[in-house]
């Protein structure tokens, strides 16, 4: 039985995928030091909570805590595998009709 992920997961998982959107659009575009000074530690410091975070987690399979180590997208895609496979609280149930 696979149960909800903790919220500290999920909250570091979505910081990681978001300060490596700010890095890369600052490098493609103004490249301000200030940013990158800023960035590059909070995403590495959030990258490595999610990764122990995962590992940490009993109910983690081996396929998420590998997940767990891709940069950048790597919580957001252990989470999908942490996740409950049926619909979410806010989702409907279909019922088959015959």
């Amino acid at each position: 039985m696979h149960l909800r992920s903790p919220r500290h997961l999920r909250v570091a998982a979505h910081a990681e995928l978001l300060s490596l959107i700010v890095m890369l659009a600052n490098l493609f575009t103004v490249h301000l030091k200030p940013i990158s000074s800023l960035m590059g530690p909070t995403h590495g410091s959030a990258y490595l909570f999610v990764v122990i975070a995962t590992w940490r987690l009993d109910e983690a399979t081996t396929v998420a805590r590998a997940l767990a180590a891709v940069p950048g997208a790597g919580g957001l895609l252990a989470l999908r595998r942490l996740s409950p496979a049926g619909p979410g609280p806010n989702q409907r149930k279909e019922a088959i009709q015959p």
